[in-house]
């Protein structure tokens, strides 16, 4: 007994130890959905408003994708704590990963056994899928943690009924955390509820004020998400990544005119029904393929090293035969339940035109593990052969991680927007130099890393006189504020911006000459205007230029 407690103590340290370490050099740099995630947590810890001025938001409009606000307020917390930095942003997902380790040792526990449970927890220690995730700043990794306890201590519940508040809140949490969560939860819940609906009976009747409380709870939290759903903030997110947008509208009117059939059968066939229908099922089954879990994962280098699977390929025979047992023992309530964790998990992702997607699809962790863990179990006896199991995972997981912390970091540090920071402490170093500082805006929201990497003074920013900011194609853009302009990439030569009118680098002197006005340019390689001066060149991490900076 006490050397099964020292073994999953073991694994604790090492879901620490790989999340945490270099931490500050992988992933490269912070994305822009990290910076907007500190700097309004860094907005509200400094005046209780986020970027847009709104008291204590149950939802932050940010760029316009409108952010659920658990992990924000999180990070409140953890940047009140640690300062405005890197560390601070991604230390709630961080945590959550372990905890998510934790409570997938002690959730399989409950449902099987502890031999189980060692394997089932050292797969979600060190399985790509979930270490890749809790290294980011990831929404999503907080909520699945609120998701896998959640269930653990509905368990609980069962026996002692106090342990269901606990549920209820953590259940609840999920729900303002991460969108998946939203879909999935609700439709868990439901399921847990039927399958142990005998022993919850007998709970309410026993424990009727309890019982009642943790429904009101649960209430409390899904009530306000169906009303906030229905309003176009919580709709904004979905609408943008929905199966039904203007490009499958036009491939359905196209394929209705292919159709050479009398009216109204073209529309019969082909539809909004039949495309959703279709492309969702699709959608849906593509989380299950080998490709995608096994061998090329998804196909954002945010959320998955390229072209490597979320689950190490050693383990797809013994996750095969997991699949097996859970179906061979459906009677049993412990199966069921894992079974349809595991066909209820995708939905969410699957309504969505990215798919199989690898964040999205995170709620069906840690199920995989668990289910890869049964099958082993159930197989492999002899302790030697399980000896050369542990040891072959220890060497997919040093291949996995000298790979990530060499080639990911370096090849790949494009996809995490590096460079912002370099060039944020450029113009730092020279803002007293000039009259106004021009940013490209090609690699997406620079206005959001220079209020975070300058941790710009957020009551000084919304009272910004020079601040221009407007709502176009669904998104709110940032033009200008203070003496930065922020201009799209295929205007630079030009200085145009995008709400209208020019950056405005020249002026007419009384006497009517031109003059210069000192002005800093950092744009694209080989985008500026003729006859402006170059000073400094900022690479990624594989050599390729990211930023050259000019002056005129």
């Amino acid at each position: 007994m006490k050397f099964k407690n020292t073994v999953f103590f073991l694994i604790l340290i090492l879901a620490i130890a790989v999340r945490f370490a270099f931490l500050s050099d992988v992933p490269p740099s912070l994305n822009w959905d990290e910076i907007s995630h500190g700097y309004n947590a860094y907005s509200i810890l400094k005046t209780g408003e986020d970027e847009w001025g709104v008291t204590l938001p149950a939802i932050f409009r940010a760029y316009g994708d409108y952010k659920l606000p658990v992990y924000i307020y999180t990070t409140v917390l953890s940047e009140f704590l640690f300062g405005l930095n890197a560390f601070a942003i991604r230390l709630p997902s961080l945590t959550a990963g372990v905890f998510t380790v934790l409570f997938t040792y002690l959730l399989a526990k409950k449902l099987f056994n502890r031999k189980v449970a060692i394997f089932s927890s050292l797969l979600a220690a060190i399985e790509p899928w979930g270490f890749f995730l809790s290294r980011g700043a990831f929404e999503a990794n907080l909520a699945l943690t609120f998701i896998v306890s959640g269930s653990y201590f509905f368990l609980r519940g069962l026996e002692k009924a106090k342990h269901l508040v606990i549920s209820a809140i953590l259940f609840g949490l999920s729900l303002w955390t991460y969108n998946s969560a939203r879909i999935f939860v609700p439709l868990f819940v439901l399921i847990l509820a039927v399958i142990y609906k005998g022993r919850l009976i007998i709970l309410a009747k026993k424990h009727k004020k309890n019982f009642v409380f943790c429904i009101l709870i649960f209430a409390f939290f899904l009530v306000p998400m169906f009303y906030q759903l229905i309003s176009p903030a919580g709709q904004a997110r979905y609408g943008k990544v929905s199966i039904l947008d203007e490009g499958a509208i036009n491939k359905i009117l196209d394929l209705r005119f292919k159709i050479n059939a009398p009216w109204p059968i073209p529309r019969l066939i082909s539809n909004k029904v039949t495309y959703f229908a279709a492309v969702f099922t699709k959608n849906y089954f593509s989380h299950f393929s080998p490709e995608f879990m096994f061998f090329k994962g998804g196909t954002n280098y945010q959320f998955s090293f390229p072209n490597r699977g979320l689950i190490y390929f050693l383990n797809l025979p013994f996750f095969v035969l997991g699949l097996i047992y859970l179906i061979k023992n459906y009677k049993n309530k412990s199966c069921r339940l894992i079974l349809i964790w595991l066909l209820l998990s995708p939905i969410a992702s699957s309504l969505t035109r990215e798919a199989p997607h690898v964040l999205r699809s995170i709620v069906m962790l840690p199920m995989p593990m668990v289910a890869t863990a049964l099958g082993f179990s159930w197989v492999i006896k002899n302790k030697w052969i399980t000896a050369g199991y542990i040891l072959a995972l220890f060497l997919f997981l040093e291949n996995y991680l000298t790979a990530y912390f060499t080639d990911y970091r370096i090849n790949y540090s494009w996809s995490w927007q590096y460079g912002y920071k370099e060039a944020v402490a450029f113009s730092k170093r020279n803002y007293e130099k000039y009259d106004k500082i021009i940013v490209t805006k090609k690699y997406g929201e620079p206005h959001e890393f220079f209020l975070y990497y300058l941790a710009w003074d957020p009551l000084k920013y919304r009272n910004d006189s020079n601040l221009i900011r407007f709502n176009k194609s669904d998104w709110y853009w940032v033009d200008r504020f203070d003496k930065f302009y922020f201009v799209n990439d295929w205007q630079v030569k030009k200085m145009v911006l995008e709400s209208g009118g020019d950056v405005g680098c020249k002026t007419r002197l009384p006497d009517g000459q031109v003059s210069d006005i000192r002005c800093l340019l950092i744009t694209s390689p080989g985008n500026y205007p003729p006859g402006w001066d170059k000073l400094e060149t900022i690479n990624f991490l594989n050599g390729n230029a990211a930023f050259e900076i000019y002056k005129n």
